[in-house]
């Protein structure tokens, strides 16, 4: 792996890490429930972390594949719930989504920072540094 593709995969990584690092936060130090789709994001965020730092250890472009198809799901997971949230048609025909609903926002920074909105934003950054890693992988 060349040295664009690591420092790629390196700030990837960093982004995962804290990503799962704020969820942790948000569940374990400030006590909120995360609903459903939260856990939903989570299965599918805290493997990138992982696999970026094996790719980034390993120096194995292959694991810009694999964030790809991991960051591609969670950012359509994480729209969708920030949709839930924010479009109140959205919110009419949501499903009960268990204990703590898919609706409720813990927090709501500047009338449009949710959670599931710092996790589509993670997403979306993964995504298209992992696509750009990808990318540049088939070409060297």
């Amino acid at each position: 792996m060349n040295k664009k593709n690591e420092n790629l995969m390196i700030f990837s990584w960093v982004v995962a890490f804290a990503a799962t690092l704020g969820s942790l936060y948000f569940s374990e130090i400030r006590l909120y429930e995360p609903c459903k789709l939260c856990w939903v994001q989570r299965i599918f965020m805290y493997p990138i972390a992982i696999i970026l730092l094996i790719g980034v250890i390993l120096k194995d472009s292959k694991a810009f594949v694999y964030s790809t198809v991991f960051a591609g799901i969670g950012f359509l997971v994480s729209t969708y719930h920030y949709g839930l949230q924010k479009l109140p048609f959205l919110q009419e025909s949501s499903p009960s989504c268990g204990r703590v609903s898919c609706t409720a926002g813990y927090i709501d920074w500047a009338g449009f920072i949710t959670i599931p909105f710092l996790a589509m934003t993670a997403f979306l950054i993964i995504l298209i540094i992992s696509i750009a890693g990808w990318k540049h992988s088939k070409e060297v």
